[in-house]
């Protein structure tokens, strides 16, 4: 059976961003699942949740928040899967506050974590995590690799033919 990732977020505002995942996740054929849960106001659900993920065919969940953006943390505190936070930029501190939220993990407890609003990289390394024990991914990963390869190559051509 192949594995499923979780995407979690704790506001309905981060879907946007979150976007650029559901559509990389399905690019590569991967089923995805989409929730908004709140490490603060539905602890419960997400202890849940993480707790059940992994007997629910998950192998990887990303968890999109931001400010005090505990979420990822949440999650990961109940679940061995492995959990990619994506720090969720917001008006105050422009999403830095996030960031180390979902950085500054204590021993024990791993979060990965990508850029503020970095989606499409959590969606990525998800792959990439799922990749390690399915080789038809690991498949598409390259020739998207060698795809970005060859149109930045076509792209300096571009400006070469235009300079000189």
């Amino acid at each position: 059976m192949n594995k499923k990732v979780a995407i979690l977020m704790g506001s309905d505002s981060d879907l946007p961003i979150v976007n650029g995942a559901i559509s990389t996740l399905k690019e590569f054929g991967i089923s995805t699942q989409v929730h908004i849960m709140s490490a603060h106001r539905t602890p419960k659900e997400a202890s849940d949740f993480a707790t059940n993920a992994k007997s629910n065919g998950f192998g990887v969940i990303i968890c999109a928040a931001g400010k005090a953006a505990h979420l990822a943390g949440v999650i990961a505190a109940h679940t061995t899967l492995p959990v990619i936070g994506i720090p969720m930029k917001s008006n105050a501190l422009d999403g830095i506050d996030a960031l180390l939220s979902t950085v500054q993990m204590p021993k024990g407890i791993p979060v990965a974590t990508v850029a503020i609003d970095g989606a499409e990289n959590a969606a990525l390394l998800a792959i990439q995590i799922l990749a390690l024990s399915d080789e038809t991914l690991a498949l598409k990963l390259e020739e998207m690799r060698n795809k970005m390869t060859e149109d930045v190559k076509a792209k300096d051509k571009k400006l070469q033919s235009q300079l000189f």
